[in-house]
């Protein structure tokens, strides 16, 4: 079967091409019984805008470049989704690259974005990247950028987080009201934005219920598989009663360590993450965490770039959004359990 054109459609109905284009972007020029022929026709013979032609009218591509750390990330993956489902209700298609943790890819990925001709960058900085400045380049060059997750502050562009400082606090503070003193924090690497809000977070718990910050109770965590078991045994030599793991990856690794050791939880020591990832629940025991609204900010994120680009939102804007999070509280972290 031939593609189905706007000519044709306006050869059918003797109307413009132009009267059919508009209709079909629903445009307040054209009249309702006409945008209603138009559509349904366009509907029946399954007629598909090509995307080539109108990125060389719009002068625009409908493409948005995304890069993540790391796809296989649950979290990453969620906010994906959230992207996409934005994207897609928009008219735009999301091409999506992994830095891998990894500064050299990340600089990589973003110049194949570029490359692509894409309308826009959503992307959120690997644990790596100290420099923004090729993004500030872009910036320069009017590409659209919104950061998401893991922010910088030497980039004014949008940027869309969950609440890192109040969920750690909240964090803190539930270990706190259970009774326990000394809080043993396991965070991602510093140089990440979100690392140093968590920690803060963590930080004002602590002060505004009396208990002194104890610098030796604080370790971070790469990325590696086995960083998490020697850290949590020199945490341990400070005996701490709970563990609070910037991430649900390292609390993990602190549950496996914790009951290698035969060290019973929540009973000697309670343990609480930060994601909330599908299988918080089925651990054993139950981990308490706290939840990092990832398809909200994917949601959010994608439509502060689409904005950007369609001169929705001031080019010049730099707000930032938190989005709240929210404690999940499970066997882990309770009382008696």
């Amino acid at each position: 079967m031939d593609t189905i054109t706007i000519k044709d459609i306006a050869r059918a109905l003797n109307l413009s091409t132009s009267t059919v284009s508009r209709a079909l972007r629903d445009s307040y020029e054209i009249n309702t019984e006409t945008k209603r022929l138009v559509v349904e026709y366009a509907e029946r013979l399954q007629y598909r805008p090509n995307p080539i032609a109108l990125s060389l009218k719009e002068n625009r591509s409908r493409v948005i470049g995304v890069v993540v750390p790391q796809i296989a990330n649950l979290f990453f993956s969620q906010v994906i989704n959230g992207i996409e489902a934005v994207a897609y209700n928009r008219g735009y298609h999301v091409s999506i690259f992994q830095s891998h943790e990894s500064y050299e890819r990340e600089l990589a990925t973003v110049q194949q974005v570029v490359a692509r001709k894409a309308d826009g960058l959503l992307i959120s900085l690997s644990s790596n990247t100290c420099n923004v400045a090729y993004l500030r380049q872009l910036q320069e060059k009017k590409l659209p950028i919104v950061l998401f997750d893991r922010a910088s502050k030497d980039l004014a562009v949008p940027s869309v987080t969950a609440d890192n400082f109040a969920g750690a606090y909240t964090a803190t503070e539930h270990l706190i009201q259970t009774g326990r003193r000394r809080i043993a924090h396991v965070a991602i690497p510093a140089t990440i934005s979100i690392a140093q809000e968590r920690l803060a977070g963590y930080r004002a718990a602590l002060e505004h219920y009396g208990i002194p910050y104890e610098e030796k109770l604080v370790r971070h965590a790469g990325f590696g598989p086995n960083e998490v078991e020697p850290i949590v045994d020199e945490l341990l030599r400070q005996e701490p009663d709970a563990f609070f793991a910037a991430s649900d990856r390292l609390a993990i690794g602190c549950l496996t360590a914790l009951k290698k050791r035969n060290i019973l939880i929540p009973g000697q020591i309670a343990l609480i993450g930060f994601t909330n990832i599908t299988v918080a629940d089925l651990l054993d025991p139950p981990m308490t965490t706290v939840e990092q609204p990832a398809l909200e900010i994917g949601q959010v994120a994608a439509g502060r770039l689409i904005d950007l680009i369609e001169g929705k939102q001031n080019a010049a804007t730099t707000d930032s959004v938190k989005i709240p999070t929210r404690l999940v509280i499970r066997a882990s972290t309770k009382t008696g359990a």
